[in-house]
């Protein structure tokens, strides 16, 4: 999970930091922290995280504003703050829960369970993805897709059906809806993991995914190790 905490108190903010790592351990990917609306403003827009750990009160600072560009995001929200008048108008913006400070670390724990849940279910629901075609969205099968490769801003995927096509959305976007056979194997590349039929090791620490139909993948070398007990598994 990739969280974003932004707080403008120092120490209120290294420890929300410090609670999501003890409490997520290895399923905490990556975290960023922001003291200011501009700076949590612009990670959102280069890293869209999985969740958004809010202050409503940056050093006279309305988080609210923070919010409503959130509100488009394809990520969770948890306000954290003191302002618990403020709660109502936070949920109507759709927030996955209200945390009242102070508060423990089980309270935090409780809400990251409920966002840990919450991505489980969208993506054991997600059976396809929307192309659009001109004037009109064409349905992919994931049980189609080969697998998905970087392309900026954008995506292409590769079928077993048709010619590659092209996804509006990043290869970071995909990843937080695809299910969990679908696994980020290199920084340009997300497979499925039911069409590769081995793993490879080359000179020089290249890795490489063999898929059914004899293509190869790159793996990156950071995550070779992680993919191929998960595949030996």
């Amino acid at each position: 999970m990739h969280i974003l905490v932004v707080e403008d108190e120092p120490v209120i903010r290294e420890r929300n930091a410090r609670l999501c790592k003890d409490i997520l351990g290895d399923d905490l990917t990556r975290m960023h922290t922001a003291e200011s609306l501009p700076e949590a403003q612009q990670w959102l827009e280069r890293h869209p995280p999985d969740l958004l750990l809010l202050d409503l009160d940056l050093a006279g600072k309305d988080g609210f504003a923070l919010l409503k560009q959130a509100v488009a995001g394809a990520f969770h929200t948890i306000i954290i703050s003191a302002n618990t008048q403020f709660a109502l108008q936070a949920f109507e913006f759709g927030v996955l829960d209200f945390i009242a400070k102070p508060f423990g670390k089980k309270r935090l724990e409780a809400a990251l369970s409920r966002v840990s849940d919450r991505r489980r279910s969208v993506c054991s629901h997600t059976k396809y993805l929307a192309v659009k075609q001109g004037s009109r969205l064409a349905l992919v099968s994931l049980d189609t897709i080969r697998y998905i490769q970087g392309a900026g801003p954008y995506s292409e995927l590769y079928s077993s059906d048709a010619a590659p096509m092209l996804h509006d959305k990043s290869l970071e976007r995909l990843e937080k809806v695809l299910p969990p056979n679908f696994e980020r194997i290199h920084k340009s590349y997300i497979v499925n993991m039911n069409v590769v039929e081995s793993l490879i090791s080359g000179r020089g620490s290249r890795y490489a995914a063999v898929l059914r139909n004899g293509e190869r993948l790159p793996i990156g070398r950071t995550r070779y190790k992680q993919l191929k007990q998960r595949f030996d598994g």
